[in-house]
């Protein structure tokens, strides 16, 4: 696996250091070591079931480790109770208290905190306006629409002034236009704060667009941590190239080594790839080729080309044509620009492909 950056030191607000934790038989984490920098937007993602949610409680104090420590703002956490921690959580259901006011709900924790009523109006008052809810003091919950309820959650998560904000899957439960201008303005939210923020979620798109760093989670561990283009672009494993975006994977053979390069057989077609995943590798060895939608380019079949098919599908999605393209009996998915792919590219049409070699990932056969 590659390494990858990870913070220490006295920039660190969060730190998992070889954190473990089973249920009963089921080993739900690893000896995950993770640090998350101050006012740094860090995303766990992973299918159901790799342990993200689970780190996240951890780091809330809702659940124990079984190993290793936690530590927030260099003080260990593992036997502090979750009032004590200093993090503002914004759960999936948002848990808002329907019988409570919008003001009420976000007053709760500062309530509970015995904070002088005086000075609990001013910050509710100023949580309300930094998530646009000015105005809506004594609706109840069930008066709100759902993206107005989730700005209610995320001003009580924000009024207890957290050192750390935890936010598990928030977006699940809204319609695809409101998440996204949800996600925008949290981002601006936590940028304008400088609130250090651990996100969970399932969903690829968000982990891109709204993190500074992605940790890759499966089976219990971080299986690739960095940088959203770099998570993309050059994946660590077949199971991140596989997970994050869509992706063909394509059977090879590597014919030769030169340096940091390699070649690989493609049926007639020779392809050259970034051999740094294959380094130690026999010749003739068989290889996986992961290759982007993107990276692929739909030619007339006479010309050059690397694999040869036929059209069998086309999906419209505005922007962009997606073909699936039938090629020795496997399917591939070609993303093309623009809407002229219908018309140039019929069903049934034959097509050649070129692929972008140098922006591929491959990996020794699985």
């Amino acid at each position: 696996m590659k390494p990858s950056a990870n913070v220490e030191g006295e920039q660190t607000a969060v730190h998992f250091d070889a954190v473990t934790k089973r249920f009963d038989d089921v080993v739900a984490l690893n000896a995950v070591t993770l640090g998350v920098g101050r006012s740094e937007f860090v995303t766990l993602l992973g299918p159901s079931g790799c342990g993200k949610t689970t780190l996240l409680k951890l780091a809330a104090g809702f659940l124990g480790p079984d190993g290793g420590s936690i530590s927030i703002e260099g003080k260990r956490m593992n036997d502090i109770p979750t009032y004590q921690r200093g993090i503002g959580m914004m759960f999936q259901n948002y848990a808002l208290f329907p019988h409570m006011s919008v003001a009420e709900n976000v007053a709760y924790g500062l309530k509970t905190r015995r904070v002088p009523r005086v000075e609990r109006d001013k910050r509710v008052a100023d949580a309300l306006a930094l998530v646009k809810l000015k105005g809506m003091e004594n609706r109840k919950p069930r008066q709100l629409s759902g993206g107005q309820q989730q700005r209610v959650a995320l001003a009580r998560a924000l009024v207890i002034n957290p050192t750390v904000l935890l936010l598990d899957e928030p977006f699940s439960a809204l319609d695809k236009s409101l998440r996204t201008s949800m996600q925008v303005e949290l981002r601006e939210i936590q940028r304008k704060l400088g609130l250090t923020t651990i996100f969970v979620t399932h969903d690829q798109g968000e982990a891109l667009s709204m993190s500074d760093r992605v940790a890759v989670m499966s089976e219990g561990r971080i299986r690739q941590l960095g940088r959203p283009v770099d998570v993309y672009r050059s994946p660590a494993d077949p199971f991140v190239a596989s997970f994050v975006g869509d992706n063909n994977r394509l059977r090879g053979q590597l014919v030769s080594m030169q340096a940091k390069q390699a070649i690989v057989a493609l049926g007639d077609a020779l392809v050259k790839v970034s051999g740094e995943s294959l380094s130690g590798l026999e010749k003739s060895a068989a290889v996986d080729l992961f290759v982007r939608p993107e990276q692929f380019s739909v030619v007339a079949p006479e010309e050059p080309c690397a694999i040869k098919g036929s059209v069998v599908a086309q999906i419209y999605q505005g922007g962009h044509v997606d073909l699936q393209i039938e090629c020795a009996g496997e399917r591939l998915l070609v993303r093309s620009p623009g809407e002229q792919a219908v018309l140039r590219w019929p069903m049934g049409a034959p097509v050649g492909i070129g692929i972008q070699a140098d922006r591929c990932s491959a990996f020794p056969a699985a």
